[in-house]
């Protein structure tokens, strides 16, 4: 996993001096992360035909898709993989501003179901929280979450009080 990291930026950012790439993670290090959180997922669900994971847009719908495809190696099954996009239901838009939704893709109903949201960085919460209040009506048995990295934020970084975290790897 590598994150650009601008070198330049406004007036000073020219072709010479372009962003670096930084690996944060190796190709190893983040199979040996993903093959983890698959096992914490298994291992926090009663039954594993019971899941469904949706992706929270927009990086989080690729790593869900990823965790699928790990998951599905581990236990021998499809899972059941979406995205949902909480944008329309933050109360925070004022301070984070909008953006373009992005379609949710629900593959069957959460009803009594394991959902599993997946989003690569946790900050404060709030889009756990959004997420949460959009499943509301859905029924789902449990939301857990799996986020790839937690930020330093201002707020205390804790996932909404219904929703259940997998721990993350350190």
């Amino acid at each position: 996993m590598t994150a650009e990291m601008p070198v330049g930026s406004g007036a000073d950012a020219t072709p010479e001096r372009l962003p670096e790439r930084l690996e944060i993670l190796s190709a190893n290090e983040l199979g040996r992360t993903i093959h983890r959180l698959a096992s914490q997922v298994l291992e926090s669900v009663a039954d594993s035909r019971q899941l469904i994971l949706l992706g929270i847009p927009t990086r989080g719908v690729a790593l869900a898709r990823v965790l699928a495809e790990r998951l599905e190696a581990q236990c021998g099954h499809p899972i059941a993989c979406g995205s949902l996009d909480p944008t329309f239901h933050r109360d925070d838009l004022e301070r984070v501003g909008t953006r373009l939704g992005i379609p949710t893709e629900l593959p069957e109903s959460l009803d009594g179901r394991e959902v599993v949201l997946v989003d690569d960085v946790m900050t404060t919460g709030q889009t756990l929280m959004a997420c949460a209040q959009a499943l509301q009506t859905a029924s789902p048995k449990a939301i857990h979450a799996v986020v790839f990295a937690r930020a330093q934020s201002w707020a205390p970084t804790k996932p909404p009080p219904h929703v259940q975290p997998c721990s993350l790897p350190t």
